[in-house]
């Protein structure tokens, strides 16, 4: 069953755009967030379903995945949302390089990594049937990360068995813990550094004691550890920094897409090409994002329609001057908070340290989400969304304030729609 049933059942185009017209809504806007991963992308939940329960008891109204490269978990993921009345938005995640940002040592939105480029697609709706255009692509993404997962985890093995550990992992390995832990399919993991990295810190936890964890570490990395010998996630991230990253030993280059690749690949999707803010998340934050008023510019260029932000990276202060800035330019904004790291942190956006979201971010950001569930809503009726295949605005509207407001108010209606024939179910 095609994962977008649940949204074209709501009811007809006429249905939905009548509703529209007489302001129907949620009473208040629902707690939201437009970006999770779940399994078996690297993920804090150990299951989808974890993932849509948790929400649910944290009231949690409308929940976005952003899934690197394999789309297959959205059949589950919908259908566990449905049963807890929790509206869906599916998107993907793309890294590209431009260049020529790299060759002038400039950074986007990667700290550490000039010319690198994370881009979302929201809203997608073709993902389950994608163009032989889109699957061309898609393929040419796996092959590439899969080639290179493969030879970092074999220097990561040399570079262990130096310091007198035989630690018996394989790319094939690796993918097949996942598969056991989270109950998937082998051939819908996508292979990250992030699980590599768990592989090892495991192996080596089962290897090495606690009491000699410390000194092995110190011989492997080549300077002392700053995790507590028994902290898991800590010396996972460790094992990153010091092995895997650019310029360490176990380090390969990847092969990326183009934007203009990853923005094709998006509108073969059927997704709005959303351009995710590191902003202070970065210390300093990266030339191509400072100041705000560049960053608008840059996105103007590229005619981008909307941004993400993940707040708990940024201060309430930062936070707010970007978001205002950017919302005033015409271009839309979202929140989530990513969950791609094993901390299980709650799932409604906050700023940095737990700090609320100031209420008119808030509200923006909900725009955003309604205009979202709109453009999924219509694309998935076979209809010309928020932007065309390429990326263009809808042509119908004379002008950008009036295409978001009209976006906006659809998308409410679609999810009070949802909410009232799934929860009454429920």
């Amino acid at each position: 069953m095609n994962p977008l049933k649940t949204i074209r059942q709501i009811g007809s185009l006429e249905q939905v755009c009548a509703a529209a017209g007489e302001g129907l809504a949620p009473a208040g806007p629902p707690v939201f967030n437009t970006h999770i991963h779940l399994p078996p992308n690297f993920s804090a939940f150990e299951s989808v379903r974890q993932a849509v329960d948790l929400a649910a008891a944290q009231n949690v109204g409308v929940l976005g995945a952003g899934n690197y490269y394999d789309f297959t978990v959205y059949q589950e993921f919908a259908s566990a949302a449905e049963a807890k009345g929790i509206f869906p938005l599916f998107s993907t995640e793309i890294i590209a390089l431009d260049e020529d940002l790299c060759g002038k040592g400039i950074r986007v939105n990667d700290p550490g990594n000039p010319g690198k480029i994370y881009l979302c697609g929201k809203g997608i709706s073709r993902f389950a049937d994608p163009s032989p255009q889109g699957l061309q692509l898609l393929n040419t993404i796996r092959r590439n990360d899969a080639l290179r997962m493969r030879q970092m985890i074999e220097k990561m093995c040399d570079c262990f068995r130096r310091v007198g550990l035989e630690m018996n992992l394989d790319d094939t390995v690796v993918i097949e813990r996942i598969v056991r832990r989270h109950q998937c399919r082998r051939e819908t993991v996508t292979l990250q550094e992030r699980h590599a990295a768990q592989a090892f810190q495991e192996v080596f936890f089962e290897k090495v004691p606690a009491r000699r964890r410390a000194a092995k570490l110190t011989e492997l990395f080549g300077t002392d550890p700053k995790s507590r010998p028994e902290d898991a996630v800590g010396i996972q991230n460790e094992i990153r920094s010091y092995l895997m990253k650019a310029g360490k030993s176990c380090f390969v280059e990847e092969t990326f897409l183009s934007p203009a690749q990853a923005e094709q690949l998006i509108g073969q999707l059927g997704g709005i090409a959303c351009y995710p803010v590191l902003a202070d998340g970065a210390s300093p934050i990266c030339e191509y994002e400072a100041p705000a008023e560049r960053l608008i510019e840059w996105l103007r260029q590229k005619q981008y329609t909307m941004v993400e932000f993940i707040p708990l990276r940024n201060t309430p202060q930062t936070l707010t001057e970007y978001v205002r800035a950017i919302r005033a330019a015409g271009i839309l904004v979202t929140a989530g908070t990513e969950h791609n790291t094993l901390d299980l942190l709650p799932l409604e956006p906050a700023c940095r340290q737990g700090v609320s979201i100031p209420e008119d971010l808030k509200d923006l950001f909900w725009e955003g989400t309604c205009v979202l569930a709109a453009h999924q809503f219509l694309s998935a009726h076979d209809q010309c969304g928020f932007v065309d295949s390429a990326g263009r605005p809808n042509p119908e509207y004379k002008d950008a304030q009036s295409r978001i407001e009209a976006f906006r108010n659809i998308g409410r209606a679609v999810i009070e729609m949802y909410f009232q024939k799934h929860r009454n179910q429920g």
